[in-house]
């Protein structure tokens, strides 16, 4: 799904990944993540794609809610499971996004 309700300015994470060959759990863990940040304050939208290289955008109404979520003690967790078994390598990128457009086919 495409977010497409979004207003600028706001910020987005982009979390890109390579899994390793141990991934037993991670989608049920990524799925809890999912639903998790969902109820974190300025929480705006998710966008995801998983295949060799795996991509997730996250967005966020402000800074201090990215760092909100990064030490959320749950997501904590999640990310020192991911380092130890389900991660080979994984970029985080955080940007803010200052004008955007788009395109639907109707």
């Amino acid at each position: 799904m495409i977010e497409d309700t979004l207003k600028p300015p706001y910020y987005a994470v982009i979390f890109t990944t390579q899994l390793s060959e141990t991934i037993e759990g991670y989608y049920e863990m990524a799925e809890k993540m999912d639903e998790l940040a969902k109820k974190q304050d300025g929480y705006l939208g998710v966008e995801s794609a998983r295949s060799d290289v795996g991509i997730t955008v996250s967005y966020w109404k402000n800074l201090e809610a990215i760092t909100n979520w990064k030490n959320n003690i749950e997501h904590t967790e999640a990310r020192d499971i991911g380092r130890d078994k389900w991660y080979k390598k994984y970029q985080l990128r955080i940007c803010k996004v200052e004008r955007e457009y788009g395109f639907e086919k109707k």
